[in-house]
């Protein structure tokens, strides 16, 4: 009798802070990944799709270029109305809209028979989705304070390789063995199966997420209390100012910069990553997406290990830029040893793992800084604007191929878009952010 009453009173005390977070990260970080690992599918599984739809539909890689890429220029229009809307309207209904409407899009990606439906189609996906990404980031800082924000998102991150992993084992798989079933092509089964997981997530979103800490009903009151004074405290010193002022921030605009510059090599990677393996003698859609999710698998531990370290050290800006330099190189590297498999897959993977590590630390900073309207206009400019690479990586890469055969100039450009952002986050952001 006694030892049930010990055990009843200690069962009423009060959990400790780590305690509450772990308790949060447990409800939240997988299911929000699992969101990302399938935006990032339906995303990029274009660059899978394209080892036989060129020849399908007798495109050129300018214009698989130019498809791949008009997803972010629809992405960059719409991404900062949506970023406001959600912080209106709230993360649950928001996320599951973006989710439902981009799935059912990304199916009529099937039954595309030319360039200008292409390109049409593409365009309204990227419209669908924006406002995803910065929407999650977004959310995330009205659960976790700025000093625990960078292992959190670097958590959430690791949906990108995730999604390279599965993604691509899946994709080579219905490419493979789906080809000509129902007398449809692999790569329109690719869009159609792809799909569904979106759909069947995005609804399941409106019954799974509370929209703000007052909303979980699965936190006591002490814990929310906890949690929500922590919450306050950091929005005291944070810039609170309209979301017209925001435009106006430098600090968005140097970070949107620095953005641009990582997803050139982002996109570029992942746009790319198949077609440049299968460059390197590898035929076989299966293998190619066997031998693509090693370098995602490799980006998974890094990014882990890096979130993890600059949130106990602190530290920002060097944690990004010693990243993006060793992206760089193992771009450089891939495209030196593109003849030899094994060599280019070890490039690949040291640049998938300096890739990955980026954006963790990077998310760190705008959120750091603003708050409210300032943060939801602030972070969806930042997105929008470094985004746009997403146009320019694939066209660009897809332009140089046409003209020179090869991919490698494409690679090396992108590379010193690495750089250069790693060096403006070093020269422009203050050292204690």
């Amino acid at each position: 009798m006694t030892s049930n009453v010990a055990h009843a009173a200690m069962s009423e005390q009060p959990r400790t802070e780590e305690a509450i977070y772990g308790h949060v990260t447990r409800r939240l970080i997988p299911f929000l990944c699992l969101c990302f690992v399938v935006a990032f599918v339906d995303r990029v599984n274009i660059s899978f799709a394209k080892l036989q739809m060129l020849q399908d539909l007798k495109f050129s890689e300018t214009v698989y270029g130019l498809g791949a890429g008009i997803f972010f220029i629809a992405y960059f229009l719409f991404e900062v109305p949506s970023n406001l809307i959600m912080h209106r309207v709230g993360a649950r209904r928001w996320i599951a809209r973006i989710m439902i409407t981009w799935a059912l899009l990304t199916a009529t990606m099937a039954f595309v028979g030319g360039e200008m439906s292409f390109y049409v189609v593409r365009f309204l996906i990227g419209a669908a989705e924006a406002g995803f990404f910065p929407g999650i980031i977004l959310y995330l800082t009205y659960w976790y304070p700025a000093r625990r924000r960078s292992r959190i998102i670097a958590l959430f991150m690791t949906a990108i390789p995730i999604a390279g992993v599965f993604g691509g084992l899946a994709s080579g798989w219905v490419l493979q063995n789906l080809s000509g079933v129902n007398a449809m092509a692999g790569w329109q089964w690719l869009f159609l199966v792809e799909a569904v997981p979106s759909l069947l997530i995005g609804i399941s979103v409106l019954f799974y997420l509370d929209d703000r800490i007052s909303d979980a009903t699965w936190l006591s009151e002490t814990d929310k209390a906890i949690l929500q004074t922590n919450i306050d405290a950091e929005n005291k010193i944070k810039v609170h100012v309209s979301a017209a002022s925001a435009f106006r921030h430098p600090l968005v605009w140097l970070l949107a910069i620095v953005y641009f510059g990582s997803s050139m090599g982002q996109y570029g990677f992942g746009f790319w990553l198949p077609s440049i393996i299968k460059a390197t003698g590898v035929a076989s859609p299966l293998h190619i997406g066997l031998l693509s999710a090693i370098p995602y698998a490799f980006g998974i531990a890094a990014m882990v290990i890096v979130g993890r370290h600059s949130d106990k050290t602190g530290e920002r800006r060097w944690h990004y830029a010693i990243s993006a330099i060793v992206a760089a190189a193992g771009l450089i590297g891939a495209v030196i040893w593109s003849g030899n498999t094994l060599l280019a897959m070890i490039s690949l993977s040291i640049a998938s793992m300096g890739l990955q590590c980026l954006a963790p630390v990077f998310w760190t900073l705008p959120t750091a800084v603003l708050g409210g309207v300032a943060a939801a206009a602030g972070v969806a400019i930042i997105n929008a604007i470094g985004n746009l690479a997403g146009f320019a990586s694939p066209f660009l890469v897809g332009w140089i191929k046409d003209a020179t055969g090869t991919t490698a100039i494409g690679m090396y450009v992108i590379a010193a878009f690495l750089l250069l952002a790693g060096g403006l986050v070093v020269a422009g952001v203050k050292k204690d952010l």
